[in-house]
C-alpha cells in the first residue's frame, strides 16, 4: 500500500480527503450539534486504523475537520491551530503511552485527548486516563455511535475541568487577596476604638491594591497614625504594603524617633521593592498626649483634613518626596495645634481621584471638602465616613478606579485618655 500524505486533512462538508481545508469554527463552546464543527487531530502510524477512524466519524453524522498525523512530532506542531480533541495512539513511532500523552497536554492545555488501543493493552489506556486523558477507545470495538460520543464527552469534560481548575485558582487567589488585605487593614492598637474610624473600599475592578494604614496608641500617650499607598495594584503591591505597614507598628513600638519613623521606612522600602521604579506616598501624624497638637509627616501625599469646626485641609508647604524616590531624604514636620474638640481625617487619593459625572472632572480636594461641610457638624465619624465614601461612589458612577483607604481620629466623638495612661 502506498504511504499516505504525512498531513491529511479530510472534511464531512467536502466528501473526502482535501489539503488544508479551512472551515470556520463555532464561536461557542465546541460541543458537538448539528451545526458546530469538531477539530479533530489523529495520531495515528498505522493507516488502516486511520481510515477506518475518518469512516466512522462520516458514519457519526457530526460536522468535523480531521487532520491526520502518524508521529507525535508532527501532532505537536498541528496543535497550535485550535484543535478540539486529539485522538491519540498510544504506540507511536517516537513516543510510547504516557510519554505520547504527557506530551501532548503539555502542548495544549485546552485540548482533549481520547486514547486509542489494541485489546490487549487496555490496562495502559486507564492508566492514561488517570494521567490526563479524558477517554480510551479499544480499537475493533468501536462503531460511528460510540466514537460519537466519546470524541463529545471528552470535550465536554476537558473544558469542564479548565473551568473548574480556573474556579480553583480564583478561590485560591481570593483567598490570598484576603490574607493581604488582612496584612493592609489592621485592628487600630488604642485604647478607645470608638474615637477611630477606619473605610477601605476597593477600586472598581476589584484588584487588589497597595493602600494601607495603622493606628498605634503609646504608652506615654502619644497617638500615631499612617496613612500610605503602593503605586500600581497587584498582590507584589499589596505584599510591599503589608511589609511598608508592620514595619512602621514595628518602628513606633519600638519607641523610634517620630522624625526617623519615614526615613527607616524608605530604607526598608529600598530592600523590600522588586523594582527601582517601585514608590509609596503616606501621611504621618502624631498626636501629642495632652491631645492639642499633631505633628504631620508627608511624603508625596494628600494633607489631612480637619473637619471641625469647618472642614480644612492642613498645609502642604512641608510635603516632601514620596518614599523610595530621594534617598536620604529627612521629611520635616508641619506642627498643627489642634481646638479641644477636633476631627483629623486622612486618606488615600482614591477618594478625591473619582470623576464627578460623565465628563472630566475630578472631585478633588475642593470637592470633598464641600461634601463634607454639607453633614461634618451634624453627624458623627463614622457616619461621615460612610456616608461620604458612597456619595463619591455615586458621584464616579460606581466604585472609584483606584482604591479608597480613610482614618479619622477624633476628639470630639469622645476619645478621654484617663489620668493612669490606659
Amino acid at each position: 500500500m502506498a504511504e499516505a500524505p504525512r498531513a491529511l486533512t479530510t472534511s464531512r462538508r467536502s466528501g473526502g480527503p482535501v489539503n488544508e481545508v479551512v472551515v470556520p469554527r463555532s464561536t461557542g463552546r465546541a460541543i458537538a450539534t448539528s451545526t458546530s464543527v469538531m477539530q479533530l487531530l489523529l495520531v495515528e502510524d498505522d493507516e488502516g486504523d486511520a481510515v477506518l477512524v475518518n469512516s466512522l466519524l462520516e458514519e457519526s453524522g457530526v460536522n468535523f475537520q480531521l487532520t491526520h498525523v502518524r508521529s507525535l512530532l508532527e501532532a505537536r506542531e498541528r496543535l497550535h491551530s485550535g484543535i478540539d480533541c486529539v485522538l491519540l495512539d498510544l504506540g507511536l513511532p517516537d513516543a510510547q503511552g504516557l510519554d505520547a500523552l504527557h506530551a501532548i497536554l503539555e502542548a495544549s492545555e485546552s485540548t482533549a485527548v481520547v486514547c486509542l488501543t489494541g485489546l490487549n493493552d487496555e490496562y495502559r489506556a486507564v492508566v492514561a486516563v488517570a494521567a490526563g486523558a479524558q477517554d480510551y477507545l479499544i480499537k475493533g470495538q468501536v462503531d460511528a455511535h460510540l466514537l460519537r460520543r466519546s470524541v463529545q464527552y471528552a470535550i465536554e469534560r476537558r473544558h469542564t475541568a479548565i473551568e473548574l481548575r480556573a474556579l480553583y485558582r480564583a478561590q485560591l487567589q481570593a483567598e490570598e487577596y484576603a490574607r493581604l488585605e488582612r496584612g493592609l487593614l489592621p485592628h487600630p492598637r488604642v485604647s478607645n476604638p470608638q474615637a477611630i474610624t477606619t473605610c477601605y473600599r476597593p477600586g472598581r475592578d476589584a484588584a487588589l491594591g497597595g493602600d494601607f494604614y495603622d493606628v498605634v496608641e503609646l504608652d506615654d500617650g502619644r497617638l500615631c497614625v499612617l496613612v500610605g499607598d503602593v503605586a500600581g495594584h497587584g498582590p507584589d503591591e499589596a505584599a510591599l504594603g503589608v511589609c511598608m505597614r508592620i514595619a512602621w507598628r514595628a518602628l513606633v513600638l519600638a519607641g523610634i524617633n517620630p522624625d526617623r519613623l519615614l526615613p527607616v521606612l524608605q530604607d526598608i522600602l529600598i530592600d523590600e521593592r522588586r523594582s527601582e521604579e517601585a514608590f509609596v506616598t503616606a501621611a504621618m501624624a502624631v498626636i501629642s498626649s495632652d491631645r492639642r497638637a499633631a505633628s504631620i509627616y508627608l511624603a508625596g501625599h494628600p494633607p489631612p483634613l480637619l473637619l471641625d469646626p469647618r472642614p480644612t485641609q492642613l498645609s502642604d508647604d512641608l510635603v516632601g518626596p514620596a518614599l523610595g524616590i530621594v534617598p536620604d531624604w529627612y521629611w520635616r514636620p508641619l506642627t498643627v495645634d489642634l481646638d479641644p474638640a477636633w476631627r483629623l481625617m486622612l486618606f488615600t487619593d482614591g477618594l478625591i481621584e473619582g470623576r464627578i459625572g460623565d465628563g472630566p472632572d475630578r472631585l478633588d480636594v475642593d470637592g470633598l471638602i464641600n461634601l463634607i461641610a454639607e453633614r461634618s457638624g451634624e453627624t458623627d465619624s463614622r457616619t461621615l465616613v460612610a456616608e461620604l465614601v458612597d456619595k463619591v461612589t455615586k458621584l464616579n458612577g460606581g466604585d472609584p478606579a483606584d482604591d479608597v483607604a480613610v482614618v479619622v481620629l477624633s476628639q470630639s466623638d469622645g476619645y478621654h485618655r484617663a489620668e493612669d495612661g490606659r
